[in-house]
């Protein structure tokens, strides 16, 4: 819980004091990649247009800061991630062990109704299959209660910057890397989100 809080307080230092053009950008993005996107288009608009036309009026600049501030503060209170804004997914083809010289490593990916599930690591993709399957019985032991796994998808990744490529390996099939593609083309948010820790 202490990290919450101290990722909040974070982020809202980080809004006072980023640049007003980057709070805006940013804040663009991250609505671009939700259903919200619509109802706030026409206020990222206005925003906008008054720093465009102020000429640098400090006035307008520290109103805009304090809406747009407001506007990021209600969507972390709603439970968004705005630092995610910053990442990108990218989905690229497939790759074989080569890869590993360039930088990637071997993912496992489960996706259940609710949540999403990854173990990255040096073994071979069946063999983190069979750790991860442990992993999550266990969790739903403890937890009494059943974990139903609608996907597994078997992968290469690379952190780069603020981009998380994921490739397909040899396990995975095409059929089931295109219906990951179209997942993620859907909603990057919800993986970026549920990757967050796949470093």
């Amino acid at each position: 819980m202490a990290e919450k809080k101290t990722n909040r307080l974070a982020d809202i230092l980080s809004d006072r004091f980023s640049d007003v053009w980057k709070l805006l950008s940013e804040t663009t993005v991250f609505l671009s990649r939700t259903k919200e996107f619509d109802a706030y288009e026409n206020q990222l608009r206005t925003w906008r247009s008054d720093l465009q036309t102020s000429g640098r009026n400090p006035d307008v600049t520290q109103r805009v800061r304090a809406e747009l501030t407001g506007l990021r503060k209600s969507l972390r209170l709603q439970g968004y991630d705005l630092s995610l804004g910053r990442q990108n997914l990218i989905i690229e083809g497939f790759r074989n062990d080569a890869c590993l010289g360039e930088g990637f490593r071997r993912v496992v990916i489960f996706i259940s109704d609710n949540a999403i599930f990854f173990l990255a690591g040096d073994e071979n993709h069946i063999t983190l299959t069979e750790y991860l399957d442990r992993q999550i019985e266990a969790e739903a032991a403890a937890h009494k209660r059943r974990i139903l796994i609608l996907d597994r998808h078997y992968l290469w990744y690379r952190r780069q910057g603020q981009d998380l490529v994921l490739s397909g390996s040899d396990t995975e099939t095409k059929e089931d890397f295109a219906r990951f593609s179209a997942m993620c083309d859907a909603n990057s948010l919800l993986f970026l989100s549920g990757l967050k820790g796949l470093r």
